[in-house]
């Protein structure tokens, strides 16, 4: 095979494609990615309408890694709390660290949701509930490393950092095991400004979940989807979920399976034939919930003919609930809002 500056500009065509189409999950977002977390009784960290939810508390943290044999993969490391404060409000905070090769950010969310009971037992979860995060966000690009013969005016060769503010909106309905939620991440648009050249601002994001869980006996099942809208790339996503509990003598264990899928696809050519790939990421999910503490760890693996790398992404949640006692707990079983 002949290699050609054409053959290079094609590859490189390529990898900057793919990277964009599949920004979700190999390369470092501004704010929160969406993962898996979520699953793990973690709706919070996408939806400030959860923040105090039930009647205690939820302490939530969890770690993410890609690819543990490629240097500078991308990680992403999150620790967040939300609690209940009276009767109709809830408070929360979102700590987080995402890193991805020379770029890095680090941000910091408050919350605050209102919950209207829209029951006049409280052990009835029929609930409307409304939430509002306000960030800061610290996002640097490390240039130290950059060497290059001829000089570049556009690499500065230092570590760039600036820092930016956001909001986020949300909102949730639960009614005993039915769930809906909504959220826009990123409303005010802003982000960073960290190149010389010209970057977009429009960062905002939608997400809307539902889901229901099946069953009152010590066998419960639970599906779920969540879609996923980037406004400025238009990128569109579907989480199709299921998770099954089952209730043993310390507590619950559960699993369950998660495929997104992307709606928009990346063409590429290969072996003189062209062709189009979507995301495709399944995920088992497995977690034991034991007196106040909940453990899961989750598994993503990468469908299709092109990939950055064969391994998988690997995620833990370690998480406590307060607020466990018998009469605090709705009348459901509704695991994103009992504790």
């Amino acid at each position: 095979m002949k290699l050609t500056p054409n053959f290079f500009m094609k590859r490189l065509f390529l990898v900057l494609i793919l990277s964009f189409a599949f920004g979700a999950t190999s390369r470092a977002q501004e704010g929160i990615p969406v993962y898996f977390d979520y699953l793990a009784d973690n709706y919070y960290l996408v939806y400030p309408s959860m923040a105090g939810i039930g009647q205690g508390g939820k302490i939530r943290l969890t770690a993410r890694k890609q690819w543990f044999n490629v240097d500078e993969a991308p990680s992403l490391q999150t620790f967040n709390a939300h609690f209940r404060v009276g009767d109709r409000s809830g408070v929360g905070g979102i700590l987080f660290n995402d890193s991805n090769g020379y770029h890095s950010q680090v941000g910091f969310k408050m919350t605050y949701a209102h919950h209207l009971r829209l029951a006049s037992d409280f052990r009835v979860l029929n609930q409307l509930s409304f939430g509002l995060s306000a960030g800061i966000i610290l996002s640097s690009l490390d240039e130290t490393e950059f060497r290059s013969v001829i000089p570049d005016p556009v690499v500065t060769g230092v570590k760039n950092t600036t820092s930016y503010y956001n909001i986020d909106l949300g909102v949730s309905y639960s009614l005993f095991e039915f769930y809906a939620h909504a959220a826009v991440l990123n409303l005010l648009g802003t982000g960073r400004d960290l190149y010389t050249a010209a970057e977009f601002d429009n960062l905002r994001r939608y997400l809307f979940s539902v889901g229901y869980v099946f069953g009152r006996s010590e066998w419960r099942v639970e599906p779920s989807v969540l879609l996923q809208l980037t406004e400025f790339t238009e990128e569109k996503t579907v989480d199709l979920n299921a998770k099954l509990y089952k209730d043993v003598s310390f507590g619950t264990v559960w699993g369950g399976l998660s495929y997104r899928r992307s709606f928009d696809g990346a063409q590429f050519q290969q072996d003189g034939s062209f062709g189009e790939q979507r995301l495709q990421l399944f995920t088992p999910i497995v977690g034991v919930n034991w007196g106040n503490w909940m453990f899961s760890y989750n598994y993503s693996y990468q469908m299709g003919d092109i990939r950055f790398d064969n391994g998988g992404f690997h995620q833990i949640t370690l998480g406590y609930d307060i607020g466990q006692e018998k009469g605090n707990r709705y009348d459901c079983y509704c695991p994103a809002a009992n504790y």
